[in-house]
């Protein structure tokens, strides 16, 4: 009997997105009985982290359009809100699900599994798919109706609830220039119907949380199931430069993931100047394209670490908020100084900010005075600490990998 073809659509130039969609894979290799119905097969478009699909023991099948690096930096700063426009033309949308219904018809998956892959939930519309998203609660729509994390602190009633209503339209009007309104034009062409809002384009057969129930607390509607956390678990061991690194002084990891914007990271790392604490940075190729940077003394520069280990050994993380950091760091149980790209970011980093333990610091080009700040209140923040160590224990209690594949098995495999 052969086994149904379990497809992975990542974002390949997104780090948190596409440990994310390995960890289900692995998860899957792992269990009993998904192990013995479900082959894998990873799909990619490009991008500087496809390489960890193989390294992983995963086969990989290079889509055509691929993008260029070009293309990405645009993608970016359109998700972002650092450039109005969209981030695909149509005929570029049209030319990727060409590409994918061709190679779909091919292959025949049981469901195609995604985080953020643009066009494979309409090809899988148009083809009749059982499509899989890997999400947040923080897209959940009724997370964005209440102001998305971003006006919690807006206690008089009407107030806040016009400021909802701002911030509701705001993100949905950014979105659909960005990126909804030429995937819905893509759709018609191919005779689909497309996609009212967001909320319905981010709306798969199953959907995965990739969270712990307790992250938001939000209730979830009809098939989406909470997973825990899916965060990268990569088994090389820290570098010696790390592990050798004294502990005299606190320890700060400062990540900006895949999606931090260069000359925002420079600042942050430029106000490190003279504090006292050290600095572990894997933002090396961030710095790469800010010539001039001044790189402090008590900062240590890196390019990717293993995450979680690194967390595990600092005393505060400084991040942008990607689901993927924030997960981490919770897991980890450390207070966290939150920078977001992007609304998304700021509403992860807002759910940390209810727990007790974390500051949200609003995006501008230098926020760090505001993040030096910060970190000054959480050092000295026990009740913050032991916020962050208490929500470690909750995050313990979630397999995100198994119960990801027991969800797929049973959806798909039985």
């Amino acid at each position: 009997m052969s086994k149904k073809l379990l497809l992975f659509a990542p974002v390949a130039f997104n780090l948190a997105e596409i440990t994310r969609m390995i960890e289900i894979a692995k998860g899957i290799r792992q269990h009993p009985e998904a192990s013995q119905v479900f082959d894998i097969q990873f799909i990619s478009d490009g991008g500087e982290f496809e390489h960890l699909i193989g390294e992983a023991g995963f086969p990989v099948h290079k889509m055509e359009p691929q993008l260029t690096p070009q293309k990405i930096e645009h993608i970016a700063k359109v998700d972002k809100g650092e450039t109005l426009g969209s981030a695909f033309s149509k005929a570029e949308m049209i030319a990727r699900i060409e590409s994918e219904m061709a190679y779909f018809r091919a292959c025949q998956p049981v469901a195609v599994i995604t985080g953020s892959y643009v066009s494979a939930p309409i090809t899988c519309q148009i083809m009749h798919i059982p499509l899989v998203w890997a999400i947040q609660s923080t897209w959940l729509e009724d997370f964005f109706a209440h102001g998305a994390g971003t006006t919690d602190n807006i206690r008089f009633g009407p107030a806040k609830a016009l400021a909802d209503w701002i911030v509701f339209g705001f993100i949905n009007l950014w979105i659909r220039i960005g990126f909804l309104g030429v995937a819905n034009q893509a759709a018609r062409h191919f005779g689909a119907p497309g996609f009212r809002s967001i909320f319905d384009y981010w709306r798969g057969d199953v959907n995965l949380v990739a969270e712990p129930a307790e992250f938001t607390g939000v209730a979830l509607p009809p098939n989406y199931y909470y997973t825990g956390p899916l965060i990268a678990r990569q088994d090389f061991p820290l570098p010696e430069e790390i592990q050798k690194l004294p502990h005299d002084k606190p320890l700060i990891y400062f990540a900006m993931g895949s999606s931090g914007t260069p000359p925002i990271v420079a600042n942050i790392v430029e106000s490190f100047a003279d504090k006292p604490y050290r600095v572990i940075a894997p933002v090396k190729s961030h710095l790469d394209k800010v010539p001039g940077v001044r790189i402090p003394e008590n900062v240590l520069v890196t390019d990717w670490l293993p995450a979680l280990a690194v967390n595990k050994l600092v005393d505060l993380s400084v991040i942008h908020g990607g689901i993927g950091t924030v997960m981490t760091a919770a897991y980890a149980g450390k207070p966290v100084v939150g920078v977001g790209m992007q609304p998304e970011q700021d509403a992860n980093i807002a759910a940390l900010v209810h727990k007790g333990f974390a500051i949200r610091i609003p995006k501008s080009k230098a926020p760090g005075q505001k993040v030096q700040a910060a970190i000054a209140q959480l050092l000295n923040d026990a009740n913050a600490k032991q916020k962050a160590a208490d929500f470690a224990k909750v995050m313990e209690k979630w397999d995100g990998p198994q119960m990801a594949a027991e969800l797929l098995y049973d959806k798909f495999g039985r």
